[in-house]
């Protein structure tokens, strides 16, 4: 069983704090400050150059990717880590058009988040050739697969209302036509149980800044089946995923048979050695054990909102197997009303128009984290603080 007490205790949560936006930016792991200052008086500092051979810095992308991987259902040599989550977006896209260079049609979901649509849009704009993309209902997805479709890129876990799509029916459903599916998994690794080579899985992509808590900016990866690695065109083509990237050659080879092909150009060590350091956490998970303590603490977040809060209303499937691990409601004042929870140490968030946002992180979250947090937010509406002058006013990040 997996100890939640222990893991907790490796989270620097400053005092006073209840934590509830964990499924946005993860909290510092108490490891990290050693991680990166490690890195930078062991090996940037005494190694200098030498570091990509004696730190195995060149091959961290797959090294770090194996450990990532364990958390999707991934097998090892099918994942990679660098870049950010919009590259990797137009990397898998782009990929996957190109296994069905006959078909015009891009399938996503209106619920998807808005960075992989725009994505899209861009390499719809490079390359004009009748791209279509196509954004029905979140629940309308399986209707719109058909064989027009070459790709469906859909987040599994919807950043606002936390609905999870269900991953083998949609990719059953897109093989049996002959397309393929781009699963963004921002909001599932990490949060929910995910099993890429199980579910025949074609691509996925994610980042690590959220539940994996590798600190702002954390790396993103991807993941590509085995099955399909010497089919796809790396159109990002980077001199990291050559063939001989030190021959440097003038005219690009991918590398041959390994997941290699789809690193891109020199990665952040630095981030790394911060990726590092949270995974080391993820080392003594269970994600079945996560997964029901996730659904234990969601459960107590609705029932005692719903019985103190009035005036909000859930926003989340009510079914706890629909859902991801964060949980929203829907308030008039939504914007107002998390900043007056956060000045009492409660950290949520708000999405537009009127979406309070609450991440359900088992590995520092606690039952009694979430009965204070019910009860200061019950305060906050029975007092109508929230009408404060001071969170009225939004920021330039809401």
């Amino acid at each position: 069983m997996t100890d939640f007490a222990k893991t907790r205790q490796m989270f620097d949560i400053p005092p006073g704090v209840i934590y509830l936006n964990g499924n946005s930016l993860g909290p510092m792991p108490k490891a990290a400050p050693n991680a990166i200052n490690s890195f930078l008086m062991d090996e940037w500092r005494t190694e200098l150059v030498r570091g990509w051979n004696t730190k195995n810095w060149f091959m961290q992308s797959n090294t770090l990717g194996d450990r990532l991987g364990r958390l999707i259902g991934a097998p090892a040599g099918s994942t990679v880590v660098g870049d950010t989550l919009s590259i990797r977006v137009f990397q898998a896209v782009a990929a996957a058009l190109a296994l069905a260079p006959d078909r015009r049609v891009i399938l996503s979901d209106s619920g998807n988040f808005p960075t992989d649509l725009y994505m899209v849009e861009g390499l719809m704009g490079l390359r004009d050739v009748g791209y279509e993309l196509r954004t029905p209902a979140p629940e309308d997805v399986l209707d719109h697969i058909t064989e027009e479709v070459a790709t469906v890129m859909v987040t599994e876990v919807d950043y606002r209302s936390g609905r999870k799509h269900d991953m083998q029916a949609i990719i059953k459903k897109a093989h049996s036509v002959g397309a393929t599916v781009v699963w963004d998994l921002a909001h599932s690794i990490g949060a929910i149980p995910v099993d890429m080579y199980g579910t025949n899985a074609d691509f996925a992509v994610g980042c690590t800044y959220k539940f994996l808590n590798s600190g702002p900016g954390g790396p993103a990866f991807i993941y590509v089946a085995p099955r399909l690695i010497d089919q796809v065109a790396p159109v990002l083509s980077g001199w990291f995923a050559h063939e001989a990237p030190f021959a440097f050659d003038l005219n690009f080879r991918p590398m041959p048979g390994k997941i290699d092909r789809m690193r891109i150009g020199t990665p952040s060590i630095a981030a790394f050695s911060l990726l590092g350091a949270a995974l080391d956490i993820w080392d003594g998970v269970d994600m079945l054990d996560l997964r029901a303590r996730s659904i234990e603490l969601s459960e107590a977040l609705i029932s005692g909102v719903e019985a103190k809060c009035p005036g909000l209303t859930l926003a989340s499937p009510r079914d706890p197997e629909q859902r991801g691990s964060h949980v929203a409601f829907k308030f008039e004042h939504g914007y107002a009303c998390m900043q007056a929870l956060i000045a009492q140490g409660v950290i949520g968030d708000f999405r537009a128009p009127n979406i309070m946002r609450f991440g359900i992180t088992p590995l520092f979250t606690s039952l009694e984290d979430i009965t204070q947090a019910v009860d200061i937010l019950a305060n906050i509406l029975t007092e109508k603080t929230w009408q404060n002058p001071e969170f009225q006013s939004k920021a330039l990040v809401t």
